[in-house]
């Protein structure tokens, strides 16, 4: 089956100019490259925008500081003309065949609606690597399904059908910065979604959220605000009639938050690329 898919990939960036450069050159090095690249400059005041139109992205501008205002965004920019649309961070650094993989995933099972991969952290020592992957985001990996019934959506990397963000794009807090952009998309998901995790989409990004405990705990608390403002809607109870995910060889992936507790984005507000801002 030939591989016809549209896709758009949706990068969120704010001053992350180096990190962002890197990205491009892995998206430009894509053994089936992407049909648009869009980069979401929140507000940056470093050269972002500048990299990203070097590398021939289109830049959106959206000034409503936070992850998922920015994302929401790009996701509303692709919707037109595209099937499916894929989401990095601007420190994730994609391996050169992940959106090929991507493509072979949706054109195999037109079941598929929302496709969530792993991480690859680099950046940080053997311990903070290790916290990312098996306490952070293997921890979501273990909790959120059991709770929500579907595979937690990782920010950093996945991909979605159009269709699916047309159900949802205006049941998800968007326009909140303080929550956890892939874990709120994930609470609205269903199983009809046709929402997968595959291990083997893995996805190198920054290990910069975890440099301190305390930028750890931000992550971790951002949870609660995220659960609140979808209530009951993420109720265990109130998801079992469609059908609650019952594991397989599919299961849960990280969850990637960025969000802001000011009117700023910066390293320490966890608007740092990778998992969970």
């Amino acid at each position: 089956m030939p591989l016809q898919l549209r896709v758009t990939v949706v990068i969120p960036c704010r001053n992350d100019a180096e990190f962002l450069e890197e990205c491009l050159k892995a998206l430009d090095a894509q053994t089936r490259r992407a049909d648009r690249v869009i980069v979401v400059d929140n507000g940056s005041t470093d050269g972002s925008a500048s990299v990203a139109r070097r590398h021939g992205a289109e830049v959106i501008r959206e000034e409503l500081v936070g992850i998922w205002p920015a994302a929401a965004r790009g996701y509303d920019e692709a919707m037109a003309d595209t099937d499916i649309i894929a989401r990095l961070d601007a420190d994730s650094r994609p391996h050169p065949d992940w959106i090929a993989r991507i493509v072979r995933a949706f054109v195999a099972d037109p079941s598929l609606g929302v496709l969530s991969g792993a991480s690859e952290f680099y950046g940080g020592n053997r311990l903070v690597n290790h916290i990312g992957d098996h306490w952070y985001v293997g921890l979501g990996h273990r909790l959120i399904p059991k709770w929500l019934g579907v595979p937690l959506v990782f920010g950093s990397n996945f991909a979605m059908r159009t269709r699916v963000w047309e159900r949802v794009r205006d049941k998800v807090a968007r326009t909140n910065p303080r929550v956890h952009d892939d874990l709120d998309l994930t609470i609205r998901l269903r199983r009809s979604d046709g929402v997968r995790y595959d291990p083997q989409l893995r996805m190198p990004v920054s290990a910069r959220p975890f440099k301190t405990p305390v930028a750890i705990g931000k992550r971790v608390w951002k949870v609660f605000p995220t659960f609140a403002v979808s209530w009951p809607e993420g109720a265990p109870w109130r998801r079992r009639d469609d059908g609650a995910y019952a594991g397989g060889t599919w299961s849960p992936e990280p969850a990637e938050e960025w969000a802001t507790d000011a009117d700023t984005w910066t390293d320490e507000d966890g608007w740092a690329p990778a998992a969970g801002r």
